[in-house]
């Protein structure tokens, strides 16, 4: 049978192997064995039931959240020649009813449905007339109540399979289970804890950073403009955020969408639309709002407010670098997003023992930004996965940046939000140090103070990011509200007395994802003109990597073409001579300049 199921997966998907613990999977699938497989993002969820879907007899009937991964996923399916169809919210009533006829019919492999769809008693008896040989559940962590996004609809799942005439075997798929989410997934579920595959949460492609105490939009605008052609997600906490910034990119000349909950479904579609079809190249979201992007070369991902959780955190910086290429998760820690996200729990429906939960959660998160550990090695331990090894890649383990000792300044600051008694924010303390001559400053006789223009040489905008520096360090504790006020840590307080240095390190500086030849662009460029033909995102005709290896590899025959990483006897077909035309033509102009 795995014989068969290699066959396959070269015919369909053109890749010679399976990954980690996607053979494991596919056995015991097979074999009728329900499973829940942990996986890293990225790490080839989908082909554990796609493969198995080809095999089996009747029709495979995935569960999937969100509708827009959906139909990704279906378009990807079709172009390699495997019949998939989903129904959801999107479609009419009439369309949902002819495709479950044809479900019926035997004209599909694979029906991908919503978890609300169990709610609709019709269709849940039509569902109950199909020949189900396999179930499987994606981001099945949204079983669970401790899970980061928990979905009531999910809890429908057993119901459904214990009415099946014949009980259909059962595979559950994660990406980001703690220990405490895996056992809760087995047991309502009904699965052994026993029959867990976990193949561990490390992606050896991703590059985690965490910048702290600099000018948030200042590094985005280096960032984004140093990797101008690279596609890549910026999140935010609020709706206002993800405005703002799309707002202030647009106006720096960057071809930018946004993706929130208070805009229209038709705009959301759009501006989702052209970022899979890299007519835009940034998409700026909220994190709570439940964008589906399946998207494959996604080069990074950033964060522009600290996420609620590790879980969040790890599942949306997982959206880059899902073809194997190097993908940069970047998270802009500013502490007045610890306030944020202790307001969005004290403001959540939440009973009180889940919100004691999210709190020790956001500890961990918050613990995550301070870290000076390897951040990889952080997240693992979070999931269970005990790992010594730093990972020799992330910001911590590659920091080699000098470090200067500021205490002089640092007294300063210290010094004067003490004397103004710890009652004002980080823009008036910044005036008084820089010695501003506005009425306020007057009013409350601080032109009298020691401190009061004791830092005159600095403007304004470099104390202010200095204060950052200082509160993202702990040494200043911001009060919550909407105007927060500055007071000293015990850390502040050992400064002052002269019993601590401080040091800060050099700013952090934006680098280029990957640098690309022009044989790259070139397949790049036909890659967008063939999708534009059909109607597809680009990353559907064929992934980055699957670029990168016709450029290492130079195929100059069908049978080489063959070999190139993701490229099976349908892609061949339909794509293989633009391609080799390409290469072969680069290689002429190549031969002719030397």
């Amino acid at each position: 049978m795995l014989q068969e199921a290699q066959g396959l997966l070269k015919k369909y998907f053109g890749y010679d192997s399976f990954r980690s613990g996607q053979t494991e999977i596919i056995s015991r699938l097979l074999n009728q064995q329900d499973t829940v497989g942990i996986m890293p993002t990225g790490g080839g969820k989908s082909v554990c039931y796609q493969i198995p879907a080809l095999m089996l007899p009747g029709i495979t009937l995935v569960i999937s959240p969100l509708i827009s991964l959906m139909k990704d996923q279906v378009d990807a399916l079709e172009k390699q020649g495997v019949s998939a169809t989903f129904i959801n919210s999107s479609l009419s009533g009439d369309e949902a009813w002819k495709r479950l006829r044809d479900v019926s019919a035997g004209r599909y492999k694979l029906l991908y449905v919503a978890p609300e769809r169990l709610e609709v008693p019709s269709f849940l008896n039509r569902l109950l007339q199909l020949n189900i040989s396999l179930v499987a559940i994606d981001e099945a962590h949204c079983i669970s109540q401790w899970g980061h996004d928990f979905r009531p609809s999910y809890r429908l799942i057993i119901n459904m399979i214990q009415s099946c005439t014949v009980r259909p075997t059962v595979v559950a798929l994660t990406a980001t289970a703690t220990p405490r989410v895996t056992a809760d997934i087995c047991d309502l579920l009904q699965i052994g804890r026993k029959e867990v595959i976990l193949t561990g949460f490390a992606r050896d492609n991703l590059y985690f950073q965490v910048i702290k105490g600099q000018s948030r939009r200042v590094f985005i605008n280096e960032y984004v403009r140093k990797n101008k052609d690279q596609p890549g997600i910026i999140y935010a906490a609020t709706r206002k955020e993800v405005d703002n910034l799309h707002h202030f990119l647009k106006k720096e000349g960057i071809q930018v969408g946004k993706y929130h909950a208070g805009m229209s479904e038709e705009d959301r579609q759009k501006n989702q639309e052209q970022f899979l079809y890299d007519d835009v190249t940034v998409l700026v979201a909220t994190n709570a709002f439940g964008m589906g992007i399946n998207k494959s070369n996604v080069r990074y991902v950033m964060h522009y407010n600290m996420p609620r959780n590790i879980e969040a955190y790890y599942q949306e910086a997982g959206r880059a670098g899902r073809d194997g290429e190097r993908g940069d998760c970047i998270l802009l820690f500013a502490p007045e997003d610890i306030q944020l996200q202790k307001f969005f729990i004290d403001q959540s429906e939440m009973d009180d023992v889940l919100k004691k939960d999210e709190y020790h959660k956001l500890e961990r998160m918050i613990s995550y930004c301070h870290t000076e550990d390897c951040l990889q090695s952080y997240i693992l331990d979070y999931f269970g996965d005990q790992s010594s090894e730093r990972c020799e890649r992330c910001g911590n383990c590659k920091d080699e940046r000098k470090r200067q000792d500021v205490t002089r300044e640092a007294q300063m600051v210290l010094s004067c939000i003490k004397r103004i008694r710890e009652r004002f924010g980080k823009t008036f303390v910044a005036q008084i140090l820089t010695g501003a001559t506005n009425q306020r400053i007057k009013d409350f006789g601080f032109d009298q103070l020691s401190t009061y223009a004791i830092m005159r040489d600095r403007t304004q905008k470099d104390v202010s990011s200095f204060i950052d520096f200082l509160t993202a360090d702990q040494y200043l504790i911001p009060s919550g509200g909407t105007y927060p006020t500055l007071s000293l840590s015990q850390k502040a307080i050992s400064v002052l007395k002269g019993e601590r240095q401080v040091f800060k390190k050099e700013n952090i500086k934006a680098v280029k994802v990957t640098v690309d030849d022009a044989l790259f662009e070139n397949l790049r460029a036909i890659r967008k003109q063939l999708a534009a033909k059909e109607m597809v995102p680009p990353y559907v005709v064929f992934s980055d990597q699957s670029l990168r290896d016709m450029c290492a590899k130079l195929p100059s025959s069908d049978m080489e073409f063959l070999m190139i990483k993701g490229v099976g006897q349908q892609k061949l077909e339909r794509y293989g001579e633009a391609f080799l035309r390409a290469i072969a033509e680069y290689q002429e102009k190549k031969e002719a300049s030397l």
